[in-house]
């Protein structure tokens, strides 16, 4: 019989997932924070503590073990559409200035040559061009939050890429387009953060504090909003509460537009919350 299972409050609310209460038919979408560099391990006091609990959470409560994951990370921009084939990825350690060890951590995840076929086919299928790349590695939007929500490493990994050609809508269609792979028992996953102004992130001001807190606050109501006013709202999201002083730039927003997109009629939830260095940052989970 499944329990119950919860992990202690994150900011302003508390993570409790019920197993028994998930369809184990299809596997939920979700959207992660990935944190700062590899911010989960290196000394950085509690800063990054509630999220890395959360992370570790993302594992035990899915019904049941994927047998693979579709990843978009906000670290991986392309012009043109690109899924990565290789069949044991390698690492990007695309962050500067941390600790030497950090640039020896180990993820020896598999692959998967036959998911990757599957996405360029889904999406060739409804006219969007794909390429495969069979050289590229994992950045670290994937791996740094990947081992502490699947530490075993031995579920395939299949990175997809942001295409720089694409808006919000665009993104919104291409999770939707592969949608489908859910009803194959595999997870997708969009990776970033819902704060990702730099410059304010590192040094925390009243002003940029209570921005994030409203553009945080904006973005929980749009995802838990009826899937059909979800859809409009995230399209209109350069209308929120200071949205652009929270994105300058949208690469590690969209992927939850593209989490948004795979989740279809399924009802989205903010399952994580917290002030990370005055900052609101949130992770959501569809289904």
């Amino acid at each position: 019989m499944r329990v119950a299972r919860s992990v202690p409050s994150y900011g302003t609310e508390a993570l409790t997932m019920t197993l028994n209460d998930q369809d184990t038919t299809r596997q939920p979408v979700l959207f992660l924070p990935h944190g700062g560099g590899p911010c989960f391990f290196m000394e950085w006091g509690t800063t990054w503590d509630h999220m890395a609990a959360y992370l570790r959470f993302v594992g035990p409560s899915l019904a049941r073990r994927p047998d693979a994951i579709v990843v978009m990370s906000g670290h991986w921009e392309t012009s043109d559409m690109v899924v990565g084939s290789a069949a044991h990825p390698s690492l990007i350690y695309d962050y500067y200035g941390f600790p030497p060890h950090t640039y020896q951590l180990e993820y020896p995840v598999p692959g998967s040559p036959i998911v990757a076929g599957k996405i360029r086919d889904l999406l060739r299928h409804r006219g969007m061009a794909c390429t495969e790349n069979a050289t590229r590695g994992l950045d670290h939007g994937v791996f740094i939050p990947f081992m502490l929500a699947f530490p075993d490493a031995d579920i395939p990994v299949v990175e997809i890429s942001l295409p720089g050609s694409l808006d919000a809508a665009g993104v919104l269609q291409l999770g939707e387009m592969l949608a489908p792979l859910r009803d194959e028992n595999i997870l997708i996953v969009g990776t970033g953060m819902t704060y990702h102004n730099m410059r304010h992130l590192m040094r925390p001001d009243a002003v940029s504090d209570a921005q994030s807190v409203a553009f945080d606050t904006w973005l929980q109501q749009a995802v838990e909003a009826p899937p059909a006013r979800r859809t409009q709202s995230l399209l209109d999201w350069e209308h929120a509460p200071f949205a652009r002083e929270c994105h300058p730039q949208p690469e590690h927003l969209l992927p939850l537009m593209f989490a948004a997109g795979a989740a279809g009629t399924d009802a989205g939830h903010r399952d994580y919350n917290d002030i990370v260095m005055g900052k609101a940052l949130s992770g959501f989970r569809f289904g």
